[in-house]
C-alpha cells in the first residue's frame, strides 16, 4: 500500500524532471494500469498470489514500461523539434523505435522464463516476480507500440490546435 504508490510518484517526478512537461509524463504514466492489469491477469492465470517478490516485480515492470514510453515520447519530440509535422513524428517514431522498444520488452521477458518456470529451492520467491514481469510487459509493450502514438498524436493535435487559436 505504500511502495507502489511510492513508486509511481517517484517516476512522475523523474518524468516531469526529463520532460519538463505534465502531458507528456502523465501519458507515459498511462502506461502503468495496462502494465499493471497485464501483470495481475498473469498471477491470475498462473494461480499465484500477489505477494512482496510480486510487488517487486511490479516496480521492475514499471521501470521497463516507463522506459520503453520515455524511448518513444523522447524520439518523436526530437523530430517535432526538427520541424516535422505531428503524423509523421508519430508514424516514423513509431516505426523507427519498434525495435528497440521491442528488443528492451523481449530482452527482460525472455531473461525471466527461467525464474517463472523454476521449481527449486527459492522458486516460491521467483514465479511470482517473473510472473508479473512477463505479464505485464506483454500488455504494456502491446500499449506503447500502437496506442501511446496515437494518444501523441491526439494530445498535441489539442494543443496546436489551443495554440493556434
Amino acid at each position: 500500500m505504500v511502495v507502489l504508490p511510492l513508486s509511481i510518484f517517484i517516476i512522475f517526478a523523474l518524468l516531469y524532471t526529463t520532460f519538463g512537461n505534465f502531458r507528456h509524463s502523465l501519458l507515459i504514466l498511462a502506461i502503468l494500469p495496462f502494465a499493471l492489469s497485464g501483470g495481475i491477469f498473469a498471477l491470475l492465470i498462473r494461480g499465484l498470489h500477489i505477494s512482496v517478490s510480486a510487488s517487486i516485480g511490479f516496480i521492475a515492470l514499471f521501470g521497463v514500461a516507463v522506459l520503453n514510453g520515455v524511448v518513444l515520447v523522447t524520439y518523436m519530440n526530437q523530430l517535432r523539434a526538427q520541424g516535422v509535422s505531428t503524423h509523421l513524428a508519430v508514424v516514423r517514431g513509431a516505426s523507427e523505435r519498434l525495435r528497440p522498444v521491442l528488443m528492451t520488452a523481449l530482452v527482460a521477458m525472455l531473461g525471466f522464463i527461467p525464474m517463472a518456470l523454476s521449481h527449486g529451492t527459492g522458486a516460491e520467491v521467483q514465479r511470482p516476480l517473473a510472473t508479473v514481469v512477463i505479464g505485464g510487459l506483454v500488455t504494456s509493450t502491446l500499449l506503447t507500440l500502437f496506442i501511446l502514438p496515437v494518444v501523441y498524436q491526439w494530445i498535441e493535435a489539442r494543443r496546436e490546435a489551443k495554440t493556434s487559436v
